[in-house]
């Protein structure tokens, strides 16, 4: 059993209104459509740096929530940012894996191994708080707030599969303006 992608965001969103969010590729495009928001920290174009931009992120402001929406195949192609993050140990931190088992917007190509990767038990293993895995969405539903309650770094690898199609538009996601208006929100958020 498996959840819609865009439900599983859906109820993320539901109770992650307005903090950060480092969403990567088709992940993004769901979440743009689901949560625009000026917080919404668009590195598509560095396939597999989700996770290294979030940790930055979350670093560099310990007060802020950072949340990555990552992919199954963006997080194997840095796994090593496992290590790291469990090693800095941010407690704003929460990283979610939309984990369906291959590269969607690049042609829908396979995931290498993708039947035997546990990425719930390679977080625990590099040091993440807690870890967990959902492929039902009513578990999931009921599993997040506590999750987002619970200090970080907490690793939640969601099984997925394609639902509502959202708009590509890659044009905003590579736009200076996106990263003007997330830089803009976020001192104001400060009070910078």
């Amino acid at each position: 059993m498996v959840m819609k992608r865009d439900e599983a965001l859906r109820v993320l969103s539901r109770h992650y209104p307005d903090g950060i969010v480092v969403p990567v590729y088709q992940s993004a495009f769901d979440w743009m459509g689901i949560r625009p928001h000026p917080l919404n920290y668009l590195c598509t174009g560095a396939m597999g740096q989700g996770s290294s931009h979030a940790l930055g992120l979350a670093l560099a402001c310990p007060t802020e929530p950072v949340v990555v929406l990552d992919g199954d195949g963006s997080l194997l192609m840095n796994l090593g940012s496992l290590v790291t993050i469990g090693h800095q140990s941010p407690t704003n931190f929460w990283h979610f894996v939309c984990q369906n088992g291959i590269y969607e917007v690049n042609g829908e190509f396979p995931v290498p191994g993708r039947e035997n990767v546990d990425f719930a038990a390679m977080a625990l293993a590099a040091g993440y708080r807690a870890a967990y895995t959902f492929c039902d969405l009513s578990e999931f539903a009921k599993a997040v707030p506590k999750i987002l309650a619970t200090p970080g770094p907490i690793l939640v690898a969601l099984k997925v599969e394609a639902g509502e199609y959202f708009e590509r538009d890659y044009p905003v996601i590579h736009s200076a303006r996106s990263r003007t208006s997330f830089k803009a929100a976020l001192a104001q958020r400060r009070g910078r």
